[in-house]
């Protein structure tokens, strides 16, 4: 009895054991996973940190705090940097327009509204370069200042007229300069073009005068040459009646009395043609009164 007892106690003692191992390793087994879960989100957080991505048509440029702006361009994609350490800064390389509006002087001196319509990219191998000297925005510090001292080397070359006349030199000589000028900043310029192109105010009045000066010595010629062209009829008309004149004088001389009598009868004939249209005549026989059927007095 007292073995049996025993016995179950040990049974007892021995079930409680084991669910102790089990509990404790149950516990130990979560608290690795925990510790794994942990060191995982830990090391992917600072693998997202130290990634960045280099979108199509851009190109990174990679500031050290110990070695400062390297000289390397990274291209697309994804890449590693070492965090607070390194930071990367991007750029677009794809061709972007800007207007670059300027006032400058023609030869003459009459002044000029010009604006230019640039289309430029940086050249992806000195970027390290723009970046060190001219910064992030380098459009903005370049492109004024460059066209402006063009534009004003350029238009200086030509007058008011030749700039209207001439416009197709005057855009082939900005454009061979100004993408000259470009190249020393690092800078590739597409395409450039004038869109605008006014003068000042008094400039433009005077235009404005002579074309209308231009319109009034117009319309005096054309009556002078009219005047001339009906002095001309008058003269041929004269001749002409004088020659008349003479053929009748001749005529008359010839024919006599028969002549003006056949005149006459012409001009009869054109008159009864006339009157033989008219409705309110009315043609009687000779010797006959107007008011018919009715007595004569007396």
């Amino acid at each position: 009895m007292i073995i049996l007892v025993i016995y179950q106690v040990i049974q007892i003692i021995i079930a409680h054991f084991i669910i102790f191992l089990k509990d404790k390793m149950a516990a130990h087994l979560f608290n690795r996973i925990t510790q794994v879960g942990l060191g995982v989100a830990l090391v992917g957080g600072v693998v997202n940190s130290a990634l960045y991505n280099v979108d199509g048509g851009h190109r990174a440029v990679i500031f050290d705090r110990f070695a400062g702006v390297k000289n390397l361009v990274v291209g697309e994609g994804t890449h590693f940097f070492i965090p607070w350490v390194q930071r990367p800064i991007i750029f677009d390389i794809r061709s972007r327009p800007r207007n670059v509006p300027t006032v400058t002087g023609s030869k003459d001196l009459q002044n000029v509204n010009i604006t230019l319509r640039i289309l430029f990219r940086p050249i992806p191998d000195q970027l390290p370069r723009i970046y060190t000297i001219l910064g992030i925005d380098y459009d903005e510090r370049v492109l004024p200042s460059i066209t402006a001292e063009v534009l004003k080397a350029v238009v200086a070359q030509f007058d008011a007229g030749e700039l209207i006349t001439q416009r197709e030199v005057v855009s082939q000589k900005v454009s061979e300069s100004l993408t000259e000028r470009a190249n020393q900043f690092g800078l590739i310029l597409d395409d450039i073009s004038i869109t605008h192109l006014t003068f000042g105010k008094e400039f433009t009045q005077a235009v404005e005068l002579k074309q209308v000066a231009q319109q009034d010595a117009e319309k005096a010629r054309f009556l002078v040459e009219k005047a001339e062209q009906q002095k001309k009829a008058a003269v041929i008309a004269a001749e002409g009646d004088a020659q008349a004149a003479i053929l009748l004088a001749k005529s008359f001389g010839t024919a006599g009395e028969g002549l003006v009598e056949l005149r006459r009868i012409e001009a009869a004939e054109d008159i009864a043609y006339q009157l033989s249209k008219s409705r309110n005549v009315t043609y009687l026989p000779p010797g006959q009164n107007v008011l018919l059927n009715l007595p004569s007095q007396n």
